[in-house]
């Protein structure tokens, strides 16, 4: 299958990239720098420049490279900023979903998130409907997920992958990322709101196997939700950072995912929970 994949300089889209090729696959491979254009096509990738905010580039992209597929591993979130990533999630996906449409592209494999679902007291699953009345910040980032899954489900085939907190490798849960200098700064509760976490090795096996999965909504998390005072001290021994006393309390929306549907579908997680993974990527 010949795959545009656009986030291929990301946490996922570094390690989908050579899965991609190793399972036989073309890939024309986006990035928004020069330096990441060179570093794809050394990866054996036909590098792009591009911009997806760019929508006239994006079609020009698109039509030039005709893929049987378009993969969107796109995010914002390396400075942490939620309103950057909002923008890609409504503006970039509406880009890449027009010019897939343009170009004659049904097949769709995009980016989501498993914790935006609404408040409750057990993990969600896909049938959950999306935290719609959450108020501000939160409220920001539903919407850019609402508009990202609403544009992807305009094309024939397509696959939502809602991901759940990302750690491993470029992550902000790796040594020396942005949760290491949190619990340095006491900035993390140890609380009883849970989480849901997928390595990142994980979430771009999930995106490959999902090229031939049914369309629809799929959760990718591990096997176990947890709440912040069991996973906190895991992670801050892990990093080799104090952790800080538990606490009570919660957020009604933080009830971590199931990924029952995922595994209906053949998908293993390599890292099936947090308690050994946090430990694996010091």
């Amino acid at each position: 299958m010949r795959v545009f994949l656009a986030g291929a300089t990301g946490a996922v889209g570094r390690i989908l990239l050579p899965l991609l090729l190793d399972e036989g696959h073309q890939v024309v491979a986006a990035s928004r720098t020069l330096a990441g254009v060179e570093r794809l096509r050394g990866q054996g990738a036909t590098g792009v420049l591009l911009d997806v905010l760019d929508r006239d580039a994006v079609a020009e992209a698109l039509t030039a490279s005709a893929p049987d597929a378009v993969m969107h591993q796109l995010t914002a979130l390396s400075d942490y900023d939620l309103a950057a990533n909002t923008r890609i999630r409504r503006e970039g996906t509406r880009s890449l979903v027009d010019a897939a449409r343009k170009a004659g592209v049904e097949h769709f494999v995009a980016q989501s998130i498993a914790f935006a679902y609404e408040p409750g007291d057990t993990p969600a699953d896909e049938s959950t409907p999306l935290d719609l009345s959450a108020p501000e910040p939160r409220a920001t980032t539903v919407a850019g997920v609402r508009a990202l899954e609403e544009a992807v489900a305009e094309l024939p085939h397509h696959v939502v992958l809602r991901y759940g907190a990302f750690y491993g490798p470029g992550t902000w849960y790796a040594p020396g990322g942005l949760m290491a200098d949190r619990l340095r700064a006491g900035g993390l509760r140890a609380d009883d709101g849970i989480s849901s976490f997928v390595h990142v090795e994980d979430a771009a096996r999930a995106a490959v196997d999902a090229l031939a999965w049914p369309s629809g909504v799929v959760n990718v998390v591990d096997d176990e939700p947890a709440a912040a005072r069991e996973w906190i001290p895991v992670l801050a021994a892990a990093l080799d950072v104090p952790a800080p006393a538990p606490v009570g309390g919660r957020a009604g929306w933080e009830r971590g995912a199931r990924n029952t549907a995922a595994r209906a579908l053949g998908w293993r997680p390599r890292h099936p929970t947090w308690r050994t993974g946090f430990a694996a990527q010091a």
